[in-house]
Order: C-alpha cells, then sequence, then structure tokens
C-alpha cells in the first residue's frame, strides 16, 4: 500500500514537474513545496528524484524540436546545417555562467538555500519583476533565433544563474533575460528551452553521481519511482511547451507575475503566520 501511494506521488510530482519546469513559476520551489505536504521518503532520495525527473521535460524539448536541434539531418542543406551548429555554440556559451556556479555552490544551494522563506520571496520578488517589465515593454529587436548574437546568448545565460535560488525559475530567468536583451517572448522562450538541455542534463548526471557516492544504488522501488515520475514529467512537458508558445504569441507574461506573488503570499502564510 505505501508503494502504491509512492507511485501516485510520483505520478503527481511529474504532473507538476512538467507543467512548472517550462512556465515562468519555478518547478523546483513548486516541488520542494509539494514535498512538504506529501513527502517522498528518504529525503536523500528526494533531492536526487526533483532534480532527475527534470530528464523527462528535456526529452519533450529533444523531441519537439528534434529537426531544429540536429545539425545532421538529412533534410538540412549546408547553410542550416551551419545555422544549426551555431545555434548549438550559442546554447553552450549560454551555459557557462550557470553551469560553473551551480558546480561551485550545489551543496550551499542545498543545503542553505531551500528554505521556505526563500522560495517565498523568490516567488514574489520575480513576480513583481515580471509585472514591471511588462507594463514598460521593449520593442524586440531579436525576432528570430538567427538574429541572436554570441554576447545576448551570455548575457541571457548569465541571468540564468539567478535560477540556482529556489524559487526563482531557470525559464523565469532565462526568459527575463531575452526580454531584457531585446528578444521576442518567442524567441526568449524557445531559447529558454534549448538552453535548459545541457543545464538539466548536467545537474541530474551530478546528483545521481552524488547519491551513488553518498548512499549507494537506487533500491527496485526508488528506480520505478524515479522513472514514472520522469516518463510522466516528459508526457506533460510535450503539451506545457506546445502551451507557452500559443500563449505568449497573443499574451505576455503579467499572468505568470501575478501567480507568483500570490503562491508567494501563501507560502509565507502558510508555513510562518498561520
Amino acid at each position: 500500500m505505501s508503494f502504491l501511494f509512492d507511485l501516485l506521488k510520483s505520478i503527481l510530482f511529474g504532473i507538476v514537474q512538467g507543467i512548472t519546469e517550462w512556465l515562468p513559476i519555478s518547478s523546483t520551489g513548486h516541488l520542494i513545496l509539494l514535498d512538504s505536504i506529501i513527502p517522498l521518503e528518504p529525503d536523500a532520495f528526494f533531492e536526487v528524484f526533483k532534480v532527475v525527473i527534470q530528464f523527462g521535460s528535456i526529452l519533450a524539448v529533444l523531441v519537439l524540436y528534434y529537426h531544429r536541434l540536429n545539425p545532421w539531418s538529412k533534410k538540412k542543406s549546408p547553410a542550416k546545417r551551419k545555422e544549426t551548429f551555431d545555434l548549438w555554440k550559442k546554447v553552450i556559451i549560454g551555459v557557462i555562467p550557470a553551469g560553473v556556479l551551480g558546480l561551485l555552490f550545489d551543496n550551499i544551494i542545498e543545503d542553505y538555500l531551500s528554505a521556505y522563506f526563500i522560495i517565498a520571496i523568490a516567488l514574489i520578488a520575480y513576480g513583481v519583476i515580471y509585472i514591471i517589465v511588462e507594463k514598460h515593454p521593449k520593442k524586440p529587436k531579436i525576432v528570430n533565433l538567427d538574429q541572436l548574437d554570441y554576447k545576448t546568448s551570455f548575457q541571457i545565460g548569465c541571468f540564468q544563474c539567478l535560477a540556482l535560488i529556489p524559487g526563482t525559475s531557470r525559464s523565469g530567468s532565462t526568459i527575463l533575460g531575452g526580454l531584457y536583451s531585446g528578444c521576442s517572448r518567442t524567441v526568449a522562450s524557445e531559447f529558454s528551452f534549448f538552453i535548459a538541455i545541457p543545464v538539466m542534463l548536467g545537474a541530474s548526471g551530478l546528483k545521481v553521481v552524488k547519491y551513488f557516492m553518498e548512499t549507494g544504488f537506487f533500491s527496485f522501488g526508488q528506480l520505478i519511482i524515479l522513472l514514472l515520475g520522469t516518463f510522466i514529467s516528459f508526457v506533460v512537458s510535450l503539451f506545457a511547451i506546445r502551451g507557452l508558445l500559443s500563449y505568449v504569441k497573443k499574451h505576455d507574461f503579467t499572468i505568470f507575475g501575478w501567480y507568483r506573488i500570490v503562491l508567494g503570499i501563501l507560502v509565507l502564510l502558510f508555513f510562518y503566520i498561520l
């Protein structure tokens, strides 16, 4: 019965991950809050679980953008292949800042920055920023990914470092960076998807290696829970990515700003006042 309950929790975590990873509302923050209500035990396993199920979200990006991201596609002309390699160069450049800081401060982030108070403040603060940014929008200068240069890619990557603080949102910080750098909402969102690939694969691999070194191999039950959560995250991400791209063609991100503020206030009330 306990294992069945854990499977149901894994499905729920996968759904939350699949939705919140691509919306600018913080997947890690939501998973930490969800774990406080229906915990996945032991704690060491949850630290791996909340990162590794992001692999399902990454698979969704690779599936949806397979042709665009595959430089060896036979359907591409030499010019298109060069464009694809250039895109990957931009992604790698954008990954460097968060990759370096993530390796240096992983333990500090895990031990000291996952507090509910920090998550709540990050949710509220970036919610306010989103509303301010959308009230004073810049006219985009970069309306397709081919126009994105290496300097802008690195600048967006620096914004991604903000997401190392739980509650900030990786997609939210990179989209903000894109908007600030003059990208359209669609370009900012798509580059946010692509820049996530190496970051999240690296984070997942690092967590698994650390878990093996400190705890040992997963039990059979833990492996099933992990695979199920990852699969659910993959399926839900397929819909979330398409939904976000459809949404940003006609709307701005103000609604996500208000959602973050309301959620942050509820977290403060629930954990520190009530």
